[in-house]
């Protein structure tokens, strides 16, 4: 049990340098995406268009109002950044999100992440 304990010690460490290596890159992305005018379409139908072009499979999807939950069991950090940016150059909001690690390195579960309409 020490050795196991060791072992997800040294895998939080790579975790966190990880996150901090990639952290200017999600801030440098969220700096440059340019406010749109108002989403008006459908947020479903947008929000599965831009996880199919990233090949980010949506395990939950819940719309409620002019706003929509989703969760993804398991997909790269980096395309995760990549398709929140292309919803917010959409003119989708993000109001709430709780990211956390995956089995596999490099990659990341969303377990709950709230969407809008501008």
């Amino acid at each position: 049990s020490i050795e196991k304990g060791q072992a997800a010690i040294d895998s939080q460490r790579n975790l966190l340098t990880w996150v901090q290596k990639n952290a200017n890159r999600a801030a440098q992305l969220r700096s440059s995406s340019g406010r749109v005018s108002g989403f008006s379409g459908s947020l479903p139908q947008a929000v599965n268009q831009a996880a199919n072009r990233l090949k980010i499979v949506i395990s939950r999807m819940q719309p409620q109002n002019n706003e929509i939950q989703v969760w993804v069991d398991q997909a790269p950090f980096n395309d995760v950044l990549s398709w929140l940016q292309s919803l917010e150059k959409m003119g989708i909001i993000i109001l709430d999100i709780d990211i956390a690690e995956s089995d596999l390195p490099g990659h990341v579960k969303i377990r709950r992440l709230k969407l809008g309409k501008s």
